[in-house]
């Protein structure tokens, strides 16, 4: 069974940093682009950031500069650096890979960025 584990998320003020993990399971890690999601309420899950499986990376326009995706093959884990967070940056975080043509999701870590 595939197993998607996030961490990391909390309460910060403006201009503080997180550093959010998600370690993986069940899956060869390896071979699959990784995503990083996130949710605000009443909005919609929109893509932050993606790996691919030779380290490529891509951000969302708006986190361009402040966060920072990577991935650690030996650990099964990825992770999400956010640095100058800001009230807007508030949201559910999740996790994601398609896998055998399927959307695989984490439970979310909460990040929270006060004014």
């Amino acid at each position: 069974q595939v197993y998607l584990v996030e961490s990391g998320g909390g309460s910060v003020q403006a201009g503080g940093s997180l550093r959010l993990s998600c370690r993986t399971s069940g899956i060869n890690f390896k071979i699959h682009r990784m995503n990083w999601y996130r949710q605000a309420a009443g909005k919609q899950r929109d893509l932050v950031a993606s790996i691919s499986s030779d380290g490529s990376t891509n951000y969302t326009d708006s986190v361009k500069g402040r966060f920072t995706i990577s991935r650690d093959n030996a650990r099964n884990t990825v992770y999400l650096q956010m640095n100058a967070l800001k009230p807007e940056d508030t949201a559910g975080y999740y996790c994601h890979l398609t896998w055998r043509s399927s959307n695989l999701w984490g439970r979310g870590t909460q990040v929270t960025v006060s004014s």
